[in-house]
């Protein structure tokens, strides 16, 4: 089971220098100029106040880009809907699965073929804790 440890957030004031597309084919020099700035702490995080840091350990999710050591930015206001990545309370312990949702079964999903989905039964406590709004991580 792919295990989180939650970061909470302090506001992030952070401007930095936005260039136009870069291209991931051949250069171009149009390209070369500042667009605008980029306030990083508003691209992340939408509502602050429900919006966490989480830090991954595990390798349930790498087939959605999640990898070990990878933090993910939570948000707890969002909704979370069938597909949606999300930080679970499964009988108190906090995962990271895509939400799977048919009728009244719920599944939680890894993303990744050595692990099993877990399937919510009448006897789990389970509660949505939040939802995955970006990943970030370092390319290897």
């Amino acid at each position: 089971m792919t295990t989180v440890r939650v970061i909470p957030i302090q506001k992030l004031d952070l401007r930095l220098p936005l260039y136009a597309g870069v291209s991931a084919g051949f250069p171009s020099p149009a390209d070369d100029y500042v667009e605008t700035h980029l306030d990083v702490g508003a691209y992340l995080v939408k509502n602050p106040t429900a919006t966490f840091f989480v830090r991954v350990q595990g390798e349930s999710m790498i087939g959605a880009s999640i990898h070990p050591g990878d933090i993910l930015v939570v948000d707890r206001s969002l909704p979370a809907v069938h597909n949606s990545i999300i930080i679970a309370v499964i009988n108190e312990e906090f995962t990271v699965k895509r939400l799977h949702q048919n009728g009244r079964t719920i599944k939680l999903l890894p993303a990744n073929p050595a692990y099993q989905p877990i399937t919510i039964g009448e006897g789990d406590e389970f509660r949505v804790w939040g939802v995955v709004a970006h990943v970030l991580h370092r390319p290897s």
